[in-house]
């Protein structure tokens, strides 16, 4: 017996950056989409807790015990007094170290897997708890749809959308560890004061509507600066985007991971094939959101 479960990748269509708490967290306001890009994460049973991955630039995962997925069955199996013992298998599609939540996605995968393969009956708002010990992101990956992350991106409130939003995603030809953009962020920010975050009703409005023109015009990410400053190439990535015909572009969270929005399905696909001839990424796929959170297949 086995479990499968699909989860989607995110893209922030607002991402609020306070200043640095004392715990070295900042408090967000992230609004969330999740995408039609999917990771599947399979629970069996086995001796012992052990992880295995296939797909684009598995050999980036780790497979040890510090593996996020790893570490939410190990959660469940102690929150239900069980051992951990579970092959866990990841088949990833979305981008590594890309911005879009690839490992949470798996971690929220995992503890639904493992939670039908034990049997355990974990309510949802257990699993949302166990959720938010393990990551800030992880939490929306479980929900899907879209929603407001706060605090620091683990409280979510459910957001109404009016209509399917077309996307590019680009993919750099390195990855951006989270911390390291968080840091450049402060780097930045330091002698400034940094205004409390707080959701943009532009982009809330937009949401609702399903108005594309009207969130490529609200669309914002504060730590883009600071991925650009890591990582500058990306900033000729984002200018062929636009040049291609997109809404409009930003940085995927964290990034490096580039994020286009499009008129429509013609439009995304013609946007993604000029990315790809650009020479300015790795690869450029499209996809749509909102798309649903974890789902047992």
């Amino acid at each position: 017996m086995s479990v499968t479960v699909r989860v989607p990748a995110k893209v922030n269509v607002q991402l609020a950056v306070g200043a640095a708490r004392a715990d070295g967290y900042h408090d967000l306001a992230n609004v969330f989409l999740a995408v039609s890009l999917y990771d599947e994460v399979t629970a069996a049973p086995a001796d012992a807790l052990r992880v295995t991955c296939e797909g684009p630039d598995a050999g980036l995962v780790p497979l040890d015990a510090g593996n996020l997925a790893a570490r939410a069955a190990t959660a469940l199996a102690e929150r239900y007094g069980r051992s951990p013992a579970v092959h866990l298998h990841i088949a990833k599609d979305i981008p590594v170290a890309g911005g879009m939540a690839g490992g949470s996605a798996d971690a929220a995968g995992a503890l639904l897997a493992c939670d039908a393969l034990w049997g355990t009956g974990a309510s949802r708002e257990e699993l949302l708890d166990l959720c938010a010990d393990l990551g800030s992101d992880v939490p929306f990956s479980l929900v899907g749809g879209a929603a407001l992350g706060t605090g620091r991106g683990e409280r979510l409130t459910e957001l109404e959308t009016g209509g399917t939003f077309h996307w590019v995603f680009a993919q750099a030809g390195r990855g951006l560890s989270t911390p390291a953009v968080y840091r450049e962020f402060d780097r930045l920010a330091e002698g400034r004061e940094i205004p409390e975050p707080a959701a943009a009703r532009p982009v809330l409005d937009a949401l609702a509507k399903g108005d594309a023109d009207a969130l490529a015009v609200a669309l914002a990410n504060d730590l883009q600066p600071a991925a650009l400053s890591l990582c500058p190439e990306l900033a000729d990535t984002l200018a062929a985007g636009r040049a291609a015909g997109a809404l409009a572009a930003l940085v995927s969270g964290s990034g490096p991971t580039t994020a286009f929005l499009a008129a429509d399905a013609r439009s995304a696909a013609e946007v993604a094939a000029v990315l790809r001839a650009s020479g300015t990424c790795r690869d450029a796929r499209t996809a749509t959101g909102p798309a649903p959170g974890a789902t047992v297949l």
